[in-house]
């Protein structure tokens, strides 16, 4: 358990610029503290004890900012930067090493019980505010630009961006930000 905190400690630092040792990443980062409730809650819910486990989410997300549903499968060394606003859906499943910046939304397009939310693969990276929905796949290592809004599935290795999403350089959709240094030269 110990060693998975410590991972977690270690992801932060390496995907986050801003961080200056594993005691601020410890105490206060959000999107740990959501993702480790989430642990606990996903435990509870696998074991039977879905009230305490919905209680659990309840609480961290007032504490955090961040909703999971405590039936939603996360993998390792996924780190939540900021946090705030964030939405995991029941049905939806993480995978290892993603990256998920504040706002994200994977939700649920279904009313029926089914898979009804996102399935995002190792190594992909949300921008923030981006909303992904329904029961499609982010590709591995994928990245999904802020403010998407994405409702087809993203193949391994493409950014998206837009609304719907689309890959950056295909047809009528231009490359965000160009780094200006390179525009000029």
């Amino acid at each position: 358990m110990f060693d998975r905190l410590k991972a977690d400690i270690r992801t932060a630092l390496t995907k986050d610029p801003a961080a200056t040792s594993a005691m601020e990443v410890a105490l206060t980062y959000p999107g740990l503290h959501a993702i480790w409730a989430y642990r606990v809650a996903h435990w509870l819910w696998a074991n039977d004890r879905a009230l305490l486990a919905r209680l659990i989410s309840h609480v961290a997300r007032f504490l955090t900012g961040v909703e999971i549903h405590p039936a939603a499968e996360i993998g390792e060394r996924v780190f939540i930067d900021h946090g705030m606003g964030i939405v995991i859906g029941e049905t939806a499943e993480i995978g290892d090493d993603v990256l998920l910046y504040h706002g994200v939304t994977l939700g649920g397009t279904s009313m029926r019980r089914e898979k009804r939310h996102p399935t995002v693969k190792d190594g992909a990276t949300i921008g923030a505010d981006a909303s992904i929905m329904g029961p499609i796949t982010v590709g591995e290592n994928a990245s999904v630009g802020a403010g998407a809004v994405v409702v087809d599935d993203v193949t391994p290795d493409t950014t998206v961006v837009g609304n719907p999403a689309e890959p950056v350089g295909a047809a009528g959709v231009a490359s965000p930000n160009p780094d200006p240094i390179i525009a000029d030269g």
